[in-house]
């Protein structure tokens, strides 16, 4: 199983400085994929929770490509309402073959009511229009020798039952984020369900989690909260589980985090030293599948 990191691209510690420290630890960890997240404009709503300077995902990535040797890179989540899709296409492709074949597409379709109207984006519509997105991204993709994607794997995020049903029509993943591990396995059979009604191959399973390592054991938690003996339980279970990648999220929610990103490596660094010794592994972490 892999294991991938999601960098915070925001808030007022973050710099580009700090991104290459942030990238650097997290390959020197021996982590196998780095992802980061999205938003456009910044408006009230999303301040709150992530506040400027919030750095672009796609041309963020560009720049840690080549400041970083194998790491995969990804995004965690595109939200794709706000993006023409063929203009996603191209710079996903672009970015996928200038990095050596390292991208991970990761999508949702966005929660802030205030960012889609400065976008002049359907909030109502979000859903309906990211499967609608998501076909002609495909599609584009179909034809390599405008686009030359290479196979960039979609993640689909999201655990509502629509959400479900996008990771089986269009996923090569289902991504859902910081959730329990009791939830994930209700929730993945669920999917596995929906893929056989659909006659279709279920998704791989590639959650993001909470990384939150205490000194003393937690009851009512999530997964990757808890000592580091309950984080490294909870992967264990993931595993069996089938999941292919796991991405640890060491942002709790408090912007003041991002000043002191020491504290997050500490506990990836702790992550790393349970974690059984493998071959080294570059690149994508779910291979694409051709709806």
């Amino acid at each position: 199983m892999r294991l991938g990191v999601n960098v915070p691209n925001f808030g007022p510690g973050t710099d580009p400085d700090v991104l290459r420290r942030w990238a650097q630890t997290v390959e020197g960890l021996g982590f196998d994929l780095l992802m980061v997240s999205d938003h456009v404009v910044i408006t009230p709503d999303v301040a709150e929770q992530y506040p400027a300077p919030f750095y672009e995902p796609f041309t963020t990535l560009s720049w840690l490509a080549g400041i970083t040797s194998g790491i995969g890179l990804g995004t965690t989540v595109i939200l794709v309402p706000y993006r023409h899709p063929l203009l996603v296409a191209r710079m996903a492709a672009n970015l996928n073959d200038l990095s050596g074949g390292r991208l991970v597409l990761g999508v949702g379709v966005g929660w802030a009511r205030q960012e889609f109207e400065a976008l002049g984006a359907a909030y109502e519509r979000r859903g309906k229009v990211t499967d609608e997105y998501l076909a002609a991204i495909r599609t584009a993709w179909a034809d390599e020798r405008d686009y030359r994607s290479g196979g960039v794997p979609i993640w689909v995020g999201g655990g509502s039952e629509a959400a479900l049903r996008r990771a089986v029509r269009y996923g090569d993943a289902w991504h859902p984020l910081r959730s329990s591990v009791s939830w994930l396995r209700e929730t993945w059979s669920r999917v596995q369900d929906i893929a056989a009604e659909q006659g279709r191959p279920a998704p791989a399973l590639a959650p993001r989690i909470l990384l939150r390592i205490t000194d003393s054991p937690l009851e009512e938690r999530r997964a990757g909260e808890g000592t580091i003996d309950q984080v490294m339980a909870d992967l264990e279970a993931l595993r069996l589980l089938g999941a292919e990648t796991v991405v640890l999220d060491p942002f709790h929610q408090d912007p003041e985090e991002t000043l002191h990103p020491e504290a997050a490596w500490e506990m990836l660094a702790a992550v790393a030293a349970r974690r059984p010794r493998t071959a080294p592994q570059t690149g994508p972490a779910a291979s694409p599948r051709r709806s």
